[in-house]
């Protein structure tokens, strides 16, 4: 299964990406990257998101060159997502953003996300952050021209900072990344994706495995014979929207590939969708300016 032939969704750069990816957020030492890359090559996952500050993109960037052909696969198979850390916002983007393309090793990645709009070692409230902001998305712009980053984009903008990077930008962004679940439906960002032709993509879908045993959950899945985790990452996708779940258990990231052979009924849709308080379980990033 190449991942032209895996569930997608269209970028605005006229690239197809996987609806459904494999967070490795907490996947250290070459030993868990390998049992977790090689477990979702099998399972059918094409996609693969990494960071800066996951330490782990030079392990995968080797356990994908040696997993690939042993899957039958090449690099143009599969999607890797990775993301300037903090530290680097600003003036240090483009040695960051060269850092991760020499670390992963793949002759260039497939999107690239400003992860943060702050920046490490500065208060929220600090006034260079706009400015460090709009010099990153220029080395970016820079690196995509070249052909070294393929899509470029960010994570866990607001709708004020995701109206600032489209105002000023010379390339649109292809993807924001967000925490996204039922609980936290992300309605206005939503709006701001669509109204840009941005693609909206979630992290932390099971709401740090607090959301799997929320009764609401737990009803639907019993309903449907699913796994709660499952009903989480279907609510997404049924909405378009592509998802990462990550996990270093094999037979767990199996089953979490198990989404598209099912539906949602519309009332479970609304009753998943009705849980929403605007909870978030991870960063917020309302108050950096």
């Amino acid at each position: 299964m190449s991942s032209s032939s895996s569930p997608s969704v269209l970028l605005n750069t006229g690239v197809q990406m996987p609806l459904l990816g494999l967070g490795t957020y907490k996947l250290v030492g070459p030993e868990d990257v390998y049992q977790a890359v090689d477990a979702a090559l099998a399972a059918g996952y094409r996609s693969f998101d990494s960071a800066a500050v996951y330490r782990n993109e030079a392990d995968l960037g080797r356990v994908l060159k040696e997993l690939l052909p042993k899957h039958g696969l090449t690099r143009e198979d599969v999607f890797i997502t990775s993301k300037l850390g903090p530290k680097d916002q600003g003036e240090g983007a483009m040695e960051g953003a060269l850092r991760s393309l020499a670390q992963l090793d793949l002759g260039y990645i497939d999107l690239y996300l400003i992860h943060w709009p702050g920046t490490q070692g500065r208060v929220v409230t600090d006034q260079r952050n706009p400015g460090n902001r709009a010099e990153s998305w220029a080395a970016l712009e820079k690196l995509h021209a070249q052909g070294k980053l393929k899509a470029i984009g960010v994570s866990n903008y607001t709708p004020a900072h995701m109206r600032e990077l489209i105002q000023s930008c010379k390339i649109p962004p292809a993807l924001l990344q967000v925490e996204f679940h039922p609980r936290l439906c992300q309605t206005e960002l939503r709006k701001v994706c669509e109204e840009y032709e941005v693609c909206f993509q979630a992290y932390s879908s099971l709401g740090k495995g607090e959301l799997v045993t929320d009764p609401v959950v737990l009803e639907v899945s019993k309903n449907c014979e699913r796994t709660p985790a499952q009903v989480l990452l279907r609510w997404a996708v049924q909405q378009g929207v592509p998802v990462l779940p990550k996990s270093s258990n094999p037979d767990r990231i199996k089953d979490n590939a198990r989404l598209f052979d099912f539906t949602l009924s519309d009332t479970d849709m609304d009753r998943l969708s009705a849980l929403d308080c605007e909870h978030k379980y991870c960063w917020d990033p309302s108050e950096v300016v």
